[in-house]
């Protein structure tokens, strides 16, 4: 991972949540150009400012870092993890209908 990650991964989920680097910085309590520093490359946020970030989103560390598992998968998985074995075997029957009624 390289250091602009950080500020390509900002503005993805950023777009994505419809709100401007403005309002993104004063929503996180910074002034107006605290995003667009981070985005450009020009500065990191600290620990703290990063973990702000995530809550901002609404996502784990992980979730943020880890672009290859969509978020509806990882949501998903967070509540089958809470499933008995009974629920879980009823669910993958359900899916496995779903995958073949789409062939």
């Amino acid at each position: 991972m390289d250091v602009l990650f950080i500020g390509e991964r900002i503005t993805e989920l950023r777009l994505k949540k419809g709100v401007s680097e403005y309002q993104m910085s004063y929503d996180l309590g910074h002034n107006k150009n605290y995003i667009r520093a981070i985005t450009s490359g020009r500065s990191l946020p600290s620990v703290q400012g990063l973990f702000a970030i995530f809550e901002y989103f609404e996502m784990t560390p992980s979730e943020f870092f880890d672009k290859e598992q969509p978020q509806m998968i990882r949501k998903a998985i967070d509540y089958m993890e809470r499933l008995d074995d009974e629920d879980m075997l009823s669910l993958l029957t359900i899916i496995q209908a779903f995958c073949q009624s789409k062939k």
